[in-house]
């Protein structure tokens, strides 16, 4: 069982966004990156094709190591890390400052 899902809200540890908190869009286990929505913005240069005719600088977003995320507990909204723990024979993850269950 993952740690971390898509849809899970988290903040940023370290990093020029520290502090900030996001939703995770996707999460690439093969590289340990995870794509945060409104963090890590960058500029980057797009030469003009078919969907894009005029090119030019466009702002996007890029992934943050995983390392550098940390869950928000359900209860207090702080980060936290993650737990696995089995209950009723599934396991489930809990937050493991406040013990509660993350859906």
């Amino acid at each position: 069982m993952q740690k971390l899902k898509v849809n899970d809200t988290v903040q940023i540890l370290a990093g020029k966004d520290k502090g900030k908190q996001g939703k995770i869009r996707s999460i690439n286990y093969k590289t340990n990156r995870v794509l945060v929505e409104g963090v890590n913005i960058v500029k980057k240069a797009i030469k003009p094709n078919q969907q894009n005719q005029q090119g030019g600088i466009v702002d996007m977003e890029k992934a943050v190591h995983i390392s550098n995320v940390a869950l928000l507990d359900p209860k207090s909204g702080k980060p936290t890390r993650v737990a696995i723990k089995t209950i009723d024979g599934k396991n489930t993850r809990v937050a493991a400052k406040s013990k509660a269950e993350i859906k």
